[in-house]
């Protein structure tokens, strides 16, 4: 008899993640042993229990799925890491590639998908979404700097120059400098259009 698959789900909407341990619990090989709803609590429940399989999403508090996918490959490399999102969007998967992830998937896969991507990936197959590999690839690599991106978050809150400044311990003028970039980059008129362009590739 082959050892049950022992699994962490972090996914900061309870009803979501209920529902996906409850689904993956039908599965004779596979035991959620932890849940969390948030990122910067994914690498101690990891490591509490021993577990095989992590199935992270993007979007949570304390940090992204991305984010504890990436300190999750550096200091437990043996874990293996499924991305499960809502939003399917190319940037977030070579993101989530690049930080290590072993599959990436969107939430409306059908449940059988997902407990065989979770099989998948602990026999040391990668498993991604074929539709979102392709548009990846069409879309090519990030073009903003890790300098871009992090002042094009904090522009999205509409704070201005002198905010951004401040808060990012930069000079306006420097400021000034990474959106326009930005924006170029982006081909787009103005800082609003360049976070919602940034945030709909994935980019940010």
């Amino acid at each position: 008899m082959s050892r049950t698959i022992k699994v962490l789900l972090a996914e900061d909407q309870s009803m979501v993640r209920e529902a996906l341990a409850a689904l993956l619990g039908l599965e004779a090989d596979i035991e959620v042993v932890a849940q969390v709803s948030r990122g910067d609590e994914v690498v101690a429940a990891a490591r509490a229990h021993d577990v095989d399989v992590a199935l992270l999403d993007i979007e949570m508090p304390g940090c992204t799925g991305i984010e504890a996918a990436a300190v999750l490959h550096r200091e437990l490399p043996a874990l293996k890491v499924v991305v499960l999102t809502t939003f399917g969007r190319p940037g977030y998967l070579r993101s989530a590639m690049e930080a290590g992830a072993d599959a990436f998937l969107v939430k409306d896969a059908p449940a059988a998908q997902l407990a065989e991507a979770v099989r998948k990936v602990l026999a040391g197959e990668r498993v991604i979404d074929p539709t979102l590999a392709a548009a990846a690839l069409a879309e090519g690599a990030n073009p903003l700097t890790d300098r871009e991106r992090e002042v094009l978050r904090a522009a999205a809150d509409g704070a201005t120059n002198a905010e951004l400044a401040a808060a990012l311990h930069l000079s306006q003028g420097t400021v000034r400098n990474y959106l326009s970039t930005a924006i170029q980059k982006l081909a787009v008129r103005n800082r609003t259009e360049a976070v919602r362009t940034a945030r709909e590739k994935g980019w940010l």
